[in-house]
């Protein structure tokens, strides 16, 4: 059997050698003449699975270890009779922990306010609903909006009282441009207009739910802290927008090695499932052992003393930055930081809490 993975994948060997040979591929580059022989394709969201890329190949399953599916075309898929899966919900403790992060960071405070912090959560899924219960440990107040999923845990309000209401706003919704309730731009001149004008904006779900050049003029007017780890034009970002922003980073919210492990074991086991194979392998077998932080004081000591430790926000925005050269971050310097990204552990793999 011929595999194509993309090169950034973590465990594929572990995962997929017993079943033939592996073709390690850079998934943004990747073409028909890589795959027309092959009988299966491994992807992450940078690869744009399409009619393209997949009619008149040998394939007989794409599995993509994202949470997201806007770069698979579902429906050249079905048409070619490919199988396909996706890993909904595999780096959502990791991207729930980002935000964390994210919001001590530029506010160290927020660890003993409570009740006093509203966090505002646009989209209740996997990441959301991680999210609201991390937030609530915390003692935040959390209010949601997702007109498509209800949660007695979480008290949601409609998109306007939610913009009004929120000391911070965190997006977790997928991108979409059809339907009831497309996201799509969601975030723009108006709807931002309706933000507090020192609420923070974070997003790490897809670029274009936040209309950039909107964003830019907002943040000009009212100097609020937005973080972004998703761009609207990604790969390339410009130094014009970096500058405005609080926090930078390269698309790695989910990066953590339990996230990027799971993803893989996901679409392992829908590969064993479509080829009639045993699925018996663990990721957690190949996981080292975490600094047992969260042993030694509780949740909220802990974060305030080691949360650089269990991880550095701050360089991975430095290290962005850093990438600028003539007015921009361009396409293989944000790719090299994705590539050769140290991939941070979970809370759990400290002795911490998860969702």
């Amino acid at each position: 059997m011929k595999i194509v993975a993309d090169e950034n994948l973590a465990f594929t060997d572990y995962f997929f050698s017993e079943f033939g040979a592996i073709q390690h591929v850079a998934g943004r580059n990747l073409s028909h003449q890589d795959v027309v022989d092959a009988d299966a394709l491994l992807v992450r969201s940078v690869t744009k699975v399409n009619a393209a890329l997949v009619q008149n190949t040998a394939l007989r399953y794409v599995g993509s270890a994202t949470i997201g599916t806007d770069h698979l075309d579902i429906q050249a898929l079905n048409a070619a009779g490919i199988p396909w899966s996706n890993a909904a919900g595999c780096n959502a403790q990791a991207v729930a922990e980002y935000v964390i992060t994210a919001l001590l960071h530029l506010k160290p405070e927020l660890i003993s306010v409570e009740q006093n912090f509203c966090l505002g959560i646009v989209g209740l899924g996997n990441v959301g609903s991680r999210l609201a219960t991390m937030a609530q440990l915390l003692g935040w107040q959390v209010i949601a909006y997702d007109p498509l999923v209800s949660k007695e845990s979480v008290t949601q309000v409609d998109f306007s009282a939610l913009l009004a209401q929120a000391d911070a706003i965190s997006i977790h919704v997928p991108l979409t441009k059809v339907g009831q309730y497309p996201t799509h731009h969601l975030f723009n001149a108006t709807s931002l207009a309706q933000m507090k004008p020192n609420a923070i904006l974070i997003n790490s779900a897809r670029g274009p739910v936040v209309e950039e050049a909107a964003l830019m003029q907002d943040i000009r007017v009212t100097h609020r802290k937005v973080v972004l780890d998703v761009f609207e034009h990604e790969p390339e970002i410009s130094e014009e927008l970096l500058q405005l922003l609080a926090l930078a980073t390269p698309h790695i919210a989910g990066y953590s090695l339990e996230g990027k492990a799971r993803g893989t074991q996901m679409i392992y086991e829908a590969f064993c499932q479509v080829f009639n194979l045993a699925a018996t392998k663990r990721f957690e077998t190949q996981l080292p052992n975490g600094e047992p932080y969260f042993a030694q004081a509780d949740f909220k000591t802990v974060l305030t003393q080691y949360l650089a430790q269990i991880y550095d926000i701050a360089q991975d925005d430095a290290n962005l930055r850093a990438c600028v050269k003539q007015g921009k971050v361009e396409q293989h310097a944000f790719d090299t930081l994705r590539k050769n990204y140290p991939l941070r552990r979970e809370w759990a793999a400290h002795g911490g809490p998860q969702a």
